[in-house]
């Protein structure tokens, strides 16, 4: 199942409970889009999957680079683990 590049927001699983009581299970999908997303300090554009959740945090944010520095390692995926370096590299020196 697809999951976020930058968040790593996944899949979940919840209940959807009738007015009986009687508990279903449902998956739940995250809304996944592939984006060209500009990178000031690259100077060109990063295409990655990520949530349409996450283009409001980006926003929110300040743009891409602010967004990608501040990100724990942990949750970027390995393309997005080699733009947040990168980036890191280029406004460094």
């Amino acid at each position: 199942m697809s999951k976020c590049e930058l968040t790593g927001k996944g899949p979940i699983v919840k209940n959807l409970v009738s007015h009986s009581n009687v508990k279903t299970k449902k998956w739940m999908k995250p809304n996944i889009q592939k984006r060209r997303l500009f990178s000031e300090a690259l100077n060109c554009f990063v295409t990655l999957r990520i949530a349409n959740s996450t283009v409001r945090t980006i926003d929110h944010a300040g743009g891409f680079d602010r967004y990608i520095i501040r990100q724990p390692s942990d949750a970027l995926s390995k393309r997005a683990l080699q733009v947040q370096n990168r980036v890191r590299k280029v406004l460094r020196g």
